[in-house]
């Protein structure tokens, strides 16, 4: 079966990039091996899909080569999809920090881009296991073998995503694929992802399973401020997820629980207001009290009186809870993980098209190359913004 253009994986780049194609008159085929299309567009956001955000920025997207995201996400940008979500009248709205979310649920984003999919002509394969990809040098084109039938393109568009989420269907067979071709595929780990913690650490905390704190965590020169989430694995929450992509093995994370106010400056002025509070007290109107308490648990002072409590104990007690540090055991990995950290080496590829530069007529989109997002629609837009670059020129 000929066709101009092949994509596999009929996901969110695959996707925007077929429709592209398709409104040029391109013949367009989508390949994947899973038993519907979108699979992890419908989970995402909890089940109503954080599709965008109103602040893209490049500065929020992590690659060995920063530069590489800027053009794609300046030629297709949040407004774009935008702009195509209001014409399907798909009600949304913005949750925090600029995110976008459907109001109702993410089938709707999926069945807009299948609509936007059957307009423009396209033909999605589904339950097909590719077995063979070659490059034909007679027709410059490729061949594709699957468990079902024999394809030929002239344009191959590889959308696969990274290993995130294997119960989705991730695999690393589009790494694999960048090696056939001579394509330099730099080491993945998991990202968005929570933490483990160590046994000691494990055991103190997880009583704590459930609880939930606004908090500005720091790992290697970055933070973030929002909601951190006690498991009975370890640390998770937006705040979590976040660092988790600036986060290495062995690295301590450091944390300020009370991010609104110095803790031994209020200290002092309530020990003159009201010198006999209990200190345990004090903290626990500040703070979850079943964390205040954990945290207070080995301080000798817990329930002393203000007044009897020296300034100098109140700052060791701003180092407790306001530069609180942790040294995670790892993550959950990619079972839990929204992406993938890595992948195919941007220096490989085209920032306009998204071709190698190493073979003619293969492209590159989406999870699958080094560049990820950070949580909040990020990643979303990078699906959107780089199909969106591939499909003007396949």
């Amino acid at each position: 079966m000929n066709t101009d253009v092949m994509i596999i994986g009929a996901g969110a780049a695959g996707l925007m990039c077929a429709i592209e194609a398709g409104k040029r008159g391109r013949q367009v085929i989508i390949l994947d091996h899973a038993n519907k299309p979108g699979k992890k567009i419908l989970m995402s956001g909890g089940g109503r899909c954080n599709f965008t955000n109103h602040e893209i920025h490049p500065d929020k997207y992590l690659s060995q080569n920063p530069h590489f995201c800027k053009s794609a996400l300046s030629r297709y940008t949040q407004w774009d999809f935008i702009k195509l979500v209001n014409k399907y009248k798909i009600p949304f709205h913005e949750k925090k920090l600029g995110q976008l979310f459907c109001d109702n649920k993410a089938k709707d984003i999926l069945e807009m881009l299948l609509t936007e999919c059957q307009k423009a002509g396209v033909r999605i394969h589904l339950e097909e296991s590719i077995t063979e990809v070659k490059h034909q040098i007679a027709t410059t084109g490729f061949e594709i073998k699957t468990n079902h039938a024999t394809y030929a393109c002239q344009s191959l568009v590889v959308a696969t995503g990274g290993l995130s989420i294997p119960s989705m269907g991730a695999t690393p067979f589009g790494y694999k694929i960048a090696e056939q071709f001579g394509l330099k595929v730099l080491p993945v780990r998991a990202g968005l992802v929570p933490f483990t913690l160590h046994s000691e650490d494990k055991t103190k905390f997880e009583v704590l399973s459930g609880v939930a704190c606004d908090s500005v965590v720091e790992a290697n020169g970055t933070q973030f401020r929002e909601n951190l989430l006690f498991t009975h694995r370890g640390l998770s929450g937006p705040s979590m997820l976040q660092i988790s992509n600036y986060w290495l093995p062995g690295d301590f994370l450091n944390i300020n629980l009370l991010p609104d106010c110095s803790l031994p400056d209020l200290l002092k002025q309530t020990q003159k207001e009201k010198p006999n509070h209990i200190l345990k007290d004090v903290i626990g109107r500040l703070l979850p009290k079943r964390l205040a308490m954990i945290l207070l648990e080995n301080y000798p002072l817990a329930d002393h009186t203000l007044q009897s409590i020296s300034h100098r104990e109140f700052d060791k007690l701003g180092e407790l809870f306001q530069a609180f540090q942790i040294k995670p055991n790892g993550t959950e990995g990619y079972r839990t993980a929204e992406v993938t950290i890595g992948g195919v080496d941007t220096n490989e590829l085209s920032s306009k098209t998204f071709e190698s530069r190493k073979q003619k007529g293969l492209y590159f989109i989406g999870e699958v190359m080094d560049v990820t997002g950070w949580l909040g629609g990020y990643n979303f837009q990078w699906a959107w913004s780089s199909g969106w670059a591939a499909g003007q020129v396949v």
